[in-house]
C-alpha cells in the first residue's frame, strides 16, 4: 500500500465535495505584467491592522521614511504597521474602514513627500540565522497571510506539532483575481527563495506547490524555478489541480492534495500540514534576505469599468479612490466597487478607504457584469445549497436559524466552519443572500463572545481588587498592632495606669451616652419585664405624685400640663439605675397618700387612722410573707415612714406635712430599702399603687369624696392584680388596698356628719 508521500510524489489527487464553476474572467488582467502607479498624495494606514494591544510610536508632525514602524506591541498576535512611503504624519484620527460596515478605525494619515525614500534596511543570509532570528525578522516585518485571511505568518511558521507536508497555495480560484498568477510568472525565483526559508523553519518531508490547470504559464515557471533553487532534490514539486471554485480554500486544498479532512474546530497543523500563499512566501524572502517590511503587495484592479485593468504593486494604505483613478476607471458616482473577488468580496459603502494587507483585488464591474437586483423569495427547500457547499454543512438550517436570530442554534450546526465562499448563494433559485445571513450571525456570535470575555475580565479585576483591599487592611491592622506593642513595651508603669484610667472613662461615657439615647417608650417596650420598665413606672409615679400635691390649688388643665412636663424630664434619667427607681417609688407612694389625706376635713384623724390600719394590716398579712428578708425590710421601712408622717399630720399645717413627708420617707428608704432593692417586681407593684393614688389625688377636687375614694379602690384593684404573680407581693397589695378602702369609707362618713 502506498504511503501518503508516495501518493504525493505520483501526483495523486482526491475529489473535494461541493463547489461550482462560475465564469473565470481572468483574461482581463493576466495579460500584462505587474506595474506601478503614481504615488498618492495621502496614505491612510489603519493601526493596528492585525492583532491588538499596540501603541503608536509616532505622533502628529513626525517625518517618517518608507518602512518606518508606526506601532509597537508585546502581544503574540500583534504585527507592526509600517509607513508605506516617506512623508509627514498629519493626523491620527478615526477614518472609515475597508469593511462592508465602513465603521471608523484609528488611522494614521501620512502626507507623501514624493521621494519614496526607504529607511535603513538590514539584509541577512538565512544560512547564518537561527530559527528564532528568522521568526523575529518575519514578525518585525509585519508579514501576514496574503491570501486574504491575513493571519500572522510567524505563528504559522512556529507550529507546536511536527509538520509533514507544506502546501504552497497558488490555486487562486476566485474569478477575476490574477495577482498570484502574475507573481508566479514574474517572481518565481523569489517565491522559491521564500519557500526555502519556510523549509528551514519547519523541516517538512514534502513541499507541494498547488496551481490550478487554468494557469499553465505559472505552473511552468514554478517548475523551472524549483530546478534552480537550493531546496533538497525531490522535496518540492508542482501539483496541478482541476479548476473548481473554491478549491483554493485551505481545508478544501488539503483534502484535494492529501485526501484528509480537517475536523471541525481543528487546524491543519494538527494533521501535520501547513499551508502558505505564494504571496506570503515572496514577502518572507523580502523580509529575511533584503530586510524589507511588508509595505506593499500585488493587487488586481479589474472589471469592465477599469480603463487599464491589470496587476499593480500598491503601497498598503493607498486610498481605493486613488487606485481607481490611476488605473483609468470610468466608474460613475454610486457605482458598486467590490473589494476581493465577486464570490467572497464585499461592496464598499465609499471608496475613500485604504488598501490593506489582505486586499488582493479591486473590482469595478460594468453594467453587463452586474446581475439585476432581484427580490428575495421564500426558500423552496430544493437542497441545491447543500450540494454545492464545499464544507458539507446544512445551509438551509443555518439560514433559518440566522434569520430567526437564533444564533446559538446556528452555531450548533457548525456555522463557524462556513468559509463564506458564496456557493450556496450562487446556486440558490430563490435568490436568497445566504452568505449575508451567515456573516451577520457570525458577527453576533463574536460580539457575544467578546462581551462574555469582557465581563469575565471585569469580574477578575473586581475580585483582585477585593483581595488587594483585604490584604491592605490586614497589613494595616498588623502594622498598627505591631506599633501598639512597641509603644506598650516602651511605656512606664505610670503611663500604663494613665492609659487604663482613660480607657475606663471612655467606656463609662459611652455607656452613659447609649443609655441617654434610649427613648422612654423604647425603654418601657424593651424591658417590659425587667429593670428599665420598673424605673420608667417609678418616674411616672413621681411625676403624678408631685402634681397631686399641687392639685388643691391648681386647675386640672395646668396639672395635666405639668404632669406631662414632669414625665418628660424625669422618666429618661430614671431609667439608668434600678435602686433609684425603687427609692422614687417609695417617695411617690408617700406623696400620694398624703395628698389624699389632705382633702379630708380632719387630716390628723385620717392620717392617724391610716397609720394604725396600715400597721395592723402589714403586721397581720405581710409578716407571713416576710420569709424573704429583703421584702421584710422594705415593708418595715414603709410602715415606719407612714407612722412617722401620720404623727406629724396632726400639726396645724397639713401642707407642711406633705412637704416633709417625702423627705423623711426618702431618708428612711435610703437607709433601709437599698439593701433590699434587688427585687424588681416589688418596685413595679409599688409603682402601680403609686400611679393609682396619684390619679385619684388629682380628682380630689371634686365635690364627691366618697366617689373618688371608691374609684381609688377600684384602680388599686385593677393595677395591683397584674403584679400578683408573686404570692408575697399579692398579699402586700391586698393589705394596702383594704386599708385604702376602709379609709375611704371613714372619710365618706365624716363628710355626711
Amino acid at each position: 500500500m502506498l504511503t501518503l508521500l508516495d501518493q504525493l510524489d505520483q501526483g495523486t489527487l482526491w475529489r473535494s465535495p461541493g463547489g461550482i464553476h462560475p465564469p473565470q474572467e481572468k483574461s482581463l488582467s493576466n495579460t500584462t505584467a505587474i506595474a506601478r502607479l503614481a504615488l498618492a498624495q495621502q496614505y491612510l494606514v489603519p493601526v493596528p491592522q492585525v492583532g491588538e494591544s499596540c501603541t503608536l510610536s509616532v505622533k502628529v508632525g513626525d517625518r517618517v521614511l518608507k518602512g518606518t514602524p508606526l506601532t509597537q506591541g508585546t502581544s503574540l498576535q500583534h504585527l507592526p504597521v509600517h509607513a508605506p512611503t516617506s512623508g509627514t504624519v498629519i493626523a491620527i484620527e478615526p477614518r472609515p474602514s475597508n469593511h462592508a460596515s465602513a465603521l471608523p478605525v484609528n488611522t494614521c494619515v501620512i502626507a507623501a513627500d514624493g521621494q519614496d525614500s526607504w529607511c535603513p534596511l538590514q539584509p541577512s543570509d538565512p544560512a547564518e540565522l537561527s530559527q528564532q532570528q528568522i521568526l523575529d525578522k518575519v514578525r518585525s516585518a509585519g508579514i501576514a497571510g496574503l491570501g486574504g485571511a491575513a493571519f500572522p505568518s510567524h505563528i504559522k511558521l512556529n507550529p507546536v506539532s511536527e509538520i509533514e507536508l507544506v502546501i504552497i497555495n497558488g490555486v487562486e480560484c476566485e474569478p477575476y483575481i490574477t495577482s498570484d498568477d502574475r507573481l508566479m510568472r514574474e517572481h518565481s525565483d523569489d517565491i522559491l527563495a521564500g519557500i526555502a526559508i519556510i523549509h528551514k523553519l519547519v523541516q517538512p518531508q514534502r513541499i507541494v506547490i498547488a496551481i490550478e490547470d487554468n494557469k499553465p504559464e505559472a505552473a511552468e515557471a514554478m517548475t523551472q524555478a524549483i530546478g534552480r533553487s537550493q531546496l533538497p532534490v525531490g522535496s518540492t514539486r508542482v501539483t496541478v489541480i482541476p479548476t473548481k471554485y473554491p478549491s483554493g480554500g485551505e481545508k478544501q486544498l488539503i483534502q484535494i492534495i492529501t485526501g484528509k479532512e480537517v475536523p471541525a474546530g481543528a487546524i491543519p497543523a494538527q494533521l501535520g500540514v501547513l499551508v502558505h500563499n505564494v504571496g506570503t512566501a515572496y514577502a518572507i524572502q523580502a523580509a529575511v534576505l533584503q530586510g524589507q517590511p511588508l509595505v506593499e503587495r500585488v493587487v488586481t484592479v479589474t472589471g469592465q469599468s477599469i480603463g487599464r485593468p491589470g496587476n499593480y504593486w500598491v503601497p498598503i494604505g493607498t486610498p481605493v479612490t486613488h487606485l481607481l483613478e490611476a488605473s483609468g476607471s470610468t466608474a460613475f458616482a454610486g457605482q458598486k466597487i467590490i473589494v476581493g473577488g465577486p464570490m467572497m468580496g464585499h461592496a464598499l459603502p465609499q471608496t475613500q478607504v485604504p488598501v490593506l494587507k489582505g486586499t488582493n483585488c479591486i473590482l469595478a464591474p460594468g453594467a453587463a457584469e452586474l446581475a439585476t437586483e432581484v427580490e428575495e423569495k421564500a426558500c423552496i427547500r430544493c437542497g441545491e445549497c447543500a450540494q454545492a457547499c464545499p464544507a458539507q454543512l446544512l445551509p438551509q438550517q443555518l439560514f433559518w436559524h440566522a434569520k430567526a436570530e437564533e444564533y446559538d442554534k446556528a452555531a450548533g450546526f457548525n456555522l463557524k466552519d462556513c468559509i463564506e465562499c458564496g456557493c450556496c448563494s450562487y446556486v440558490c433559485p430563490s435568490d436568497i443572500p445566504l452568505v449575508e445571513y451567515y456573516r451577520v450571525a457570525k458577527s453576533a456570535l463574536r460580539q457575544a463572545a467578546e462581551d462574555k470575555l469582557q465581563a469575565e475580565r471585569a469580574k477578575q479585576r473586581f475580585e483582585a481588587r477585593l483581595q488587594r483591599l483585604e490584604e491592605e487592611k490586614l497589613a494595616r491592622e498588623a502594622k498598627a498592632k505591631e506599633a501598639a506593642e512597641r509603644r506598650k513595651a516602651s511605656m512606664s508603669p505610670k503611663d500604663k495606669d494613665a492609659v487604663a484610667a482613660a480607657m475606663a472613662r471612655i467606656q463609662a461615657k459611652k455607656a452613659a451616652t447609649e443609655t441617654a439615647a434610649v427613648s422612654p417608650d423604647a425603654q418601657a417596650t424593651e424591658a417590659a419585664g425587667g429593670n428599665k420598665s420598673a424605673a420608667v413606672a417609678a418616674a411616672v409615679a413621681r411625676a403624678k405624685a408631685k402634681k397631686a400635691q399641687q392639685a388643691q390649688t391648681d386647675s386640672p388643665a395646668a396639672v395635666r400640663t405639668e404632669v406631662q412636663t414632669e414625665v418628660q424630664t424625669e422618666v429618661q434619667p430614671a431609667a439608668a439605675d434600678d435602686k433609684q427607681a425603687k427609692i422614687a417609688a417609695a417617695v411617690a407612694r408617700a406623696k400620694a397618700k398624703k395628698a389624699q389625706q389632705a382633702q379630708a376635713d380632719s387630716p390628723a384623724a385620717v392620717q392617724t387612722e391610716v397609720q394604725a390600719e396600715v400597721q395592723t394590716r402589714v403586721q397581720t398579712e405581710v409578716q407571713p410573707a416576710a420569709a424573704d428578708d429583703k421584702q421584710a425590710k422594705i415593708a418595715a421601712a414603709v410602715a415606719r415612714a407612714k407612722a412617722k408622717k401620720a404623727q406629724q399630720a396632726q400639726a396645724d399645717n397639713p401642707a407642711a406635712v406633705q412637704i416633709e413627708a417625702p423627705t423623711e420617707v426618702q431618708t428612711r428608704v435610703q437607709t433601709e430599702v437599698q439593701p433590699a432593692a434587688a427585687d424588681d417586681k416589688q418596685a413595679r407593684i409599688a409603682a402601680a399603687v403609686a400611679r393609682a393614688k396619684a390619679k385619684k389625688a388629682q380628682q380630689a377636687q371634686t365635690d364627691n369624696p366618697a366617689a373618688m375614694r371608691t374609684e381609688v379602690q377600684n384602680e388599686v384593684q385593677t393595677e395591683v392584680q397584674p403584679a400578683a404573680a408573686d404570692d408575697k407581693q399579692a398579699r402586700i397589695a391586698a393589705a394596702v388596698a383594704k386599708a385604702k378602702a376602709k379609709k375611704a369609707a371613714s372619710a365618706a362618713k365624716q363628710d355626711k356628719e
